[in-house]
């Protein structure tokens, strides 16, 4: 077992503690509305995804009612979310897309969710672990700063990041490591002004340790 991998287990250990049993906060029936979702999600937070979709769902629950819409159409059931009018065009061609490669079934492997426009590693991997159980760990941007940040990898893109931490991670765990990164990332270790203070993990993250020793060498010359 590598140093990473040790470090990975402290850090999950602790993180399952506190909530042994992590799920998606994107609100979803079928693997098609959590795709929906997921793409949507891009640059847009859950819940302003989930206000979107609590009334996109009644109206479109299917790719059967979404493919034979204009993107404009769609655009106008959508406006709540960034880059609303990208990702419009985007859930048409899929919906469509599902409908006739797929025989209206979401795929379910990660080659096959890539051909899907608007899908990267991200969406598909999240689809995968909680759409069809597979594991997987997808790499969103919390992830991202999450993992490098505390030292779970040192990566300059997401797919990297993804690389090592399934490396550092066992298979067992990616789907739930993906959540608890996500959440961690979310409402303790924020892009600005993280809160180490109320971080549980504090003791094995690269960056609070950094903090913490130039704090250390700044009073030892006051």
């Amino acid at each position: 077992m590598t140093k990473r991998s040790e470090k990975a287990g402290r850090i999950l250990a602790s993180l399952a503690k506190d909530n042994p049993d992590p799920l998606t906060e994107l609100k979803f029936k079928t693997p098609w509305q959590l795709l929906v979702a997921t793409i949507l999600s891009a640059q847009s937070t859950d819940r302003q995804v989930n206000r979107v979709t609590e009334h996109l769902f009644k109206k479109y629950p299917g790719p059967a009612d979404m493919a034979f819409l204009t993107p404009e159409e769609l655009a106008l059931d959508i406006q709540g979310v960034g880059l609303f009018r990208n990702k419009s065009r985007h859930l048409v061609a899929t919906a469509r897309d599902v409908m006739e490669k797929y025989s209206g079934e979401v795929p379910g492997t990660l080659d096959e969710l890539l051909t899907l426009p608007g899908v990267g590693r991200k969406t598909a991997n999240v689809v995968l672990s909680n759409a069809f159980g597979i594991p997987a760990l997808g790499v969103d941007t919390h992830v991202f700063r999450v993992a490098n940040r505390i030292g779970l990898a040192r990566a300059k893109t997401p797919e990297e990041t993804e690389k090592q931490l399934t490396r550092a991670i066992p298979v067992k765990s990616w789907s739930r490591a993906h959540h608890w990164l996500i959440l961690h990332g979310r409402y303790v270790c924020i892009a600005r002004k993280p809160k180490c203070h109320t971080c549980i993990i504090s003791g094995d993250c690269a960056y609070y340790m950094k903090f913490q020793k130039q704090n250390a060498d700044s009073e030892a010359y006051t």
